[in-house]
Formats: structure tokens, C-alpha cells, sequence
């Protein structure tokens, strides 16, 4: 599979960074200065990370809305352009394709961030279920690069860099237009650390000069550059399911706590019928947290057990270096998902505690993200 870089190769590589293929064909920086040491600076101040890799299509032409809206489980059709909607993806018989962001640009112009591996299919998936309409699909993802600005005093450092945005009034789940030095770009107001934070969508040609802004504003700050492990990290805190890790194409919605983002009442889309019947029948295991004694993490898959039966498994565990705990999420049968129950899982040979917690593990009103 050939290599590719995002426009921030060069600059990442100059920060000491760690590289590796994080998405796709793509290679990325997995750390800097230590997982640690970046998720625990995003938290206290800011962090940028490139996340580039993740897929951008462009959709365009009169029957954007309704190609978009068939394909997705949300509504399209309520969004205003400047809006930004959550959304699964879901097969016929409604398995989780990808999770993505849905912009509106304008009333027929749309552009959906898919996952970085998922792209691959994404593209083709659009293709198909645009024949017949008027609706075009363009795979934009080596033409916009895409850093994201997370942590408590990411508006105070955007707010010194960027001019034409009232980043102020920015509402979460919304973006705006903004300039950085001569370069035009898209501010959204989103992200998953679970910190206030914004993303930005910069022109590829141009994105040297946004990131070397950014490193120079964000030194009276705290900005530290952060990758892909510590984005992990702050997510498991926040009990974002990871496509990939906690959800597939074997598992709908449903089964990790999606389904509010699934919108029956606006007609027709893929996967509907399959999942109204999953709706009504409800599903025998539950995307579950975990706080796992000791202090080493458990293996993805490992099996969780309750006095020796089998009970699920884990999807992902790791340092929660916010809440000074070893975190888990797994996938439970539903006799054992009840709050404080306690089960085992298998830690190199060593059976090891582990209490089911309620989720999200950090600040779980949400109050920093409406910061």
C-alpha cells in the first residue's frame, strides 16, 4: 500500500514526533513528548493534532440533501447551512459502516469527515447510492488539511490568530469562515477530547503557514502538539466508541449507545427496517465502562468474566491520566452492565478486578465542552 503524508509531514517530523500508519494508507504522528504528557496538557491548556488522515467528500448538486440524508441515520434535512450533525452510516441490515460529521455548506452543498481507513469505502458507498440523482461526489481528503485545536485555551489562542470569525458567539455543533494571516479556512466548533476545542479546514497548498502560526501564537498558551495514542486517551475518558475498536459492521447503533442520533420519523434510509427491528426487540449486550484495578491495561478482546463465566469482551483499555484510574469499555451481556458489578479480566496471565462504572468517565455533564 503506498505511503501517503499530510501536509503537516515535514513540520511533524521537525517536532520530534513519532510517525506511523495511523489511517488508511496514510502515516501520522503517534506521540511527541509521551501519551501522558499530551493528554494531561490538552486538558490543562491546549493541544493541536493533525487529523488530516480523516476523509473529506464533497457533495454537491440538487439532490445533495436527499443523497445525503438517504445514506445517513440522522436528519439531514433539519440542518442549516453553518450546522454540523453527528451520524452513523449503516448497512441494508444496519451495521455501523462509519461514524462521521456532516457539514452543510450551503442549501445544496454538503461535506462529510469520514475515518481515516473507512474513506476507503465511504467513496464508493456515495458513488452507488448517488446514480440517479443529481448529486455529485468528490473524495476532497488530499486537498484540505485538517488540524484540530482542543483544551480549555483553544478559544483564547484562536482568538489571537484569527481574524473575519467571531469565535465567541461559535456555538458547539456549528462552524464559520475565518482567516489566518491571507489564508481562508472553516472553523468548526467540534471535536472528540470532550474539551472545548475547534477544527480547522485549511487549503493543503496553504497549511505550512496555518500550522507554523499556530505553533508560534500557541507558545504563550501552553499549545503542545499531541497524536493519535493521546487522542485515544481523551477520547476512552469521554467514552467516544472508536469505529474499528468498540462498533463495526457486526453491530448497529444500538449497541453502543447511538441510537438518539437516529432520526425514524424523517423517512426512508438505509438500514431503517433493520434497525426499527432492532429498536423493538432491543439488543442482549450493551457497550459497557470499566475501571480496571492495577495499573496495566487490559488487551483489546480479552475476554471479561464473572466468577468464571464469560461475560464479553473488551473493546478497549488504557491509562485514564485525567482521573488516575485504568480505564475499559467492553462489550457485556446484559445481565452483568448494572453499575458496580463486579467482574475479572485476564492481565497477562493474572486474573484482575474490574467494576462496571457509568460512562462517560470524565466530567460527565459535559460543562467543559460548552466551556
Amino acid at each position: 500500500m503506498p505511503e501517503r503524508r499530510s501536509p503537516f509531514y515535514s513540520s511533524i517530523v521537525g517536532l520530534g514526533a513519532t510517525m506511523g500508519r495511523v489511517g488508511g494508507d496514510f502515516i501520522s504522528a503517534k506521540y511527541y513528548s509521551g501519551i501522558a504528557d499530551e493528554h494531561l496538557n490538552t486538558r490543562r491548556n491546549v493541544g493541536v493534532q493533525d487529523l488530516s488522515t480523516m476523509g473529506k467528500m464533497d457533495i454537491k448538486g440538487p439532490d445533495a440533501e436527499a443523497l445525503v440524508n438517504h445514506v445517513m441515520v440522522n436528519d439531514a434535512a433539519a440542518m442549516r447551512p453553518g450546522q454540523v450533525r453527528y451520524s452513523t452510516v449503516c448497512r441494508e441490515d444496519g451495521g455501523i459502516m462509519d461514524d462521521l460529521t456532516v457539514f452543510r455548506l450551503g442549501p445544496e452543498h454538503f461535506m462529510l469527515v469520514t475515518g481515516s481507513v473507512n474513506r476507503q469505502k465511504m467513496l464508493p458507498w456515495l458513488l452507488h447510492h448517488a446514480e440517479r440523482r443529481k448529486a455529485y461526489v468528490t473524495d476532497i481528503t488530499a486537498a484540505i488539511a485538517f488540524p484540530t485545536i482542543q483544551g480549555p485555551r483553544s478559544r483564547e489562542l484562536l482568538k489571537a490568530l484569527v481574524s473575519d470569525a467571531d469565535l465567541d458567539r461559535l456555538k458547539r455543533w456549528s462552524f464559520a469562515s475565518g482567516r489566518v494571516g491571507e489564508t481562508k479556512l472553516l472553523i468548526s466548533r467540534t471535536g472528540v477530547t470532550g474539551e472545548l476545542g475547534f477544527e480547522l479546514f485549511v487549503p493543503a497548498d496553504e497549511a505550512t503557514a496555518v500550522w507554523d502560526a499556530l505553533m508560534g501564537a500557541g507558545r504563550d498558551f501552553g499549545l503542545k502538539p499531541y497524536g493519535v495514542l493521546a487522542m485515544f486517551t481523551l477520547g476512552l475518558e469521554k467514552a467516544y466508541p472508536a469505529h474499528g475498536i468498540d462498533m463495526d459492521e457486526t453491530r448497529t447503533p444500538f449497541h453502543v449507545g447511538l441510537n438518539s442520533w437516529i432520526k425514524f420519523d424523517k423517512g426512508d434510509f438505509v438500514g431503517r427496517e433493520a434497525l426499527l427491528k432492532v429498536r423493538d426487540t432491543g439488543v442482549d449486550e450493551r457497550w459497557t465502562g470499566l475501571i480496571v484495578d492495577g495499573g496495566t491495561p487490559a488487551a483489546a478482546n480479552a475476554r471479561v468474566l464473572a466468577d468464571g463465566e464469560d461475560a464479553g469482551v473488551v473493546t478497549y483499555s488504557d491509562h485514564g491520566y485525567s482521573v488516575g484510574k485504568v480505564l475499559a469499555t467492553a462489550h457485556l451481556r446484559l445481565p452483568f452492565t448494572q453499575i458496580g458489578t463486579e467482574l475479572s479480566i485476564d492481565i497477562d496471565g493474572t486474573p484482575t478486578r474490574a467494576v462496571v462504572s457509568a460512562m462517560p468517565f470524565f466530567d460527565p455533564e459535559g460543562v467543559r465542552l460548552r466551556a
